[in-house]
């Protein structure tokens, strides 16, 4: 069956009647963790909202005013999630988010486009593709493309947009012999009905049951905007098609106009500009590590030289903290603690002294700190995800010391 989305892909509104709707969950993936929702999975007897498939999203809109979480395909049938019931019978009508879909139909129609000429101008078959929320790519069955040959693929498939040529969806029985002249990557395994192909007059004719534009013009324009290196021999097309273009356009131009204003140069010299920069602030790096560990060795030596320095010495927030004191055994008698970061975020810390103190102790500090940290031979760093209780973890170590000058083990 061929749903009302892939008779007519500009449709944006129908009216159809509920044929059944179950309890079921989702699950989704926001920001990298999984959540499951409860709702309820929903069929009809029509839809325009198309269900994932050939490399393509599913739509979104609503049904009798309720919002589409998902649409996926079932054999002939769509099944919609909802995150609340429909009666079965019951008549709804169907709003799609329209500028979801012809986005989608831009992308997809210019991959069937930019696949075709791959193929005929360089014999560069496509293995794959993913249509991306910003953009999409095509795998391409070669290791690497020749200089030139990119540029030449976007003009000519511009020049077939200019050209306005027509594109037709045919429904075909599967023994029809004219499937076998047609470009496929084969069939789902639970596929029923008819055979769809999408036909770019004179380039292209291709097994396909997404969306499509009517006609290339609508295509408005492709960019090229580059390859990549893919997986196993392969090369990854990336490209951008239709109103995608024209967003990356006013997108460049805003951040070209605030880099001119920063950087107080032309578009042409930004490159130039930047790397001025990059080699001035990389200067001023060394220099001031230059500087920090000046100062780290005059604060040793100050504590050093102290007659009252006691057996404890303790420093936050410098940044070469590693560097304050020398490995060598005029620090043995002393208990060191040394912290980088925020004073109540993560940070670094590192602890030495005599190594029967920092032995027992480095565990403590590090839970206290709610860190990770590991030692040996009178040294204990680690990483501190919270410096909250920087003060509990010194007054620790600082009672520790104290056994260095009463000599307690």
């Amino acid at each position: 069956m061929a749903f009302q989305c892939q008779r007519d892909s500009y449709l944006q509104e129908l009216d159809t009647c509920v044929v059944s709707c179950v309890p079921a969950e989702l699950t989704l993936e926001n920001n990298g963790k999984k959540e499951k929702l409860k709702g309820f999975n929903l069929k009809l007897k029509d839809t325009i909202l198309f269900p994932e498939g050939g490399g393509q999203p599913d739509d979104h809109g609503t049904v009798g005013g309720v919002n589409v979480l998902r649409v996926l395909r079932q054999g002939p049938e769509a099944v919609h999630f909802i995150s609340s019931a429909l009666e079965e019978g019951q008549e709804v009508h169907i709003k799609l988010d329209w500028e979801r879909r012809f986005d989608h139909m831009q992308q997809h129609s210019s991959q069937h486009l930019i696949t075709a000429l791959a193929d005929t101008m360089f014999g560069y078959k496509t293995t794959s593709w993913d249509l991306g929320r910003q953009r999409s790519s095509i795998e391409l069955d070669t290791a690497t493309v020749k200089p030139g040959e990119m540029e030449a693929l976007e003009a000519a498939v511009n020049e077939k947009i200019r050209a306005h040529i027509p594109v037709a969806v045919n429904l075909l029985s599967i023994d029809d012999p004219a499937v076998e002249k047609v470009r496929s990557r084969g069939l789902p395994d639970d596929h029923a009905g008819p055979i769809r192909i999408v036909d770019i007059e004179g380039v292209d004719a291709n097994m396909c049951c997404g969306t499509h534009v009517s006609n290339l013009s609508h295509l408005q324009v492709i960019k090229i905007l580059g390859t990549e290196k893919g997986k196993k021999n392969k090369t990854n097309l990336i490209f951008l098609a239709g109103n995608r273009v024209l967003k990356y356009a006013e997108k460049s131009y805003n951040i070209e106009k605030s880099l001119t204003a920063l950087l107080k140069t032309g578009a042409d010299e930004h490159v130039d500009a930047v790397d001025k920069l990059q080699k001035t602030v990389k200067r001023l790096q060394k220099s001031n590590l230059i500087i920090l560990r000046e100062m780290a060795v005059l604060i040793a030596q100050n504590f050093k030289n102290k007659p009252d320095r006691g057996n404890f010495f303790s420093f936050h927030k410098c940044n070469v903290f590693a560097l304050l004191f020398p490995d060598s055994g005029d620090w043995r008698d002393t208990v060191i603690f040394l912290t980088v970061g925020e004073e109540k975020g993560a940070g670094l810390f590192l602890l030495a002294g005599p190594e029967n103190i920092v032995t027992e102790v480095g565990p403590r500090v590090s839970e206290l700190l709610q860190g990770k940290g590991a030692g040996k031979t009178g040294r204990y760093q680690g990483k501190a995800n919270s410096l909250v209780k920087r003060a509990e973890a010194e007054a620790l170590l600082k009672e520790h010391s104290c056994k260095l000058t009463t000599g307690e083990e």
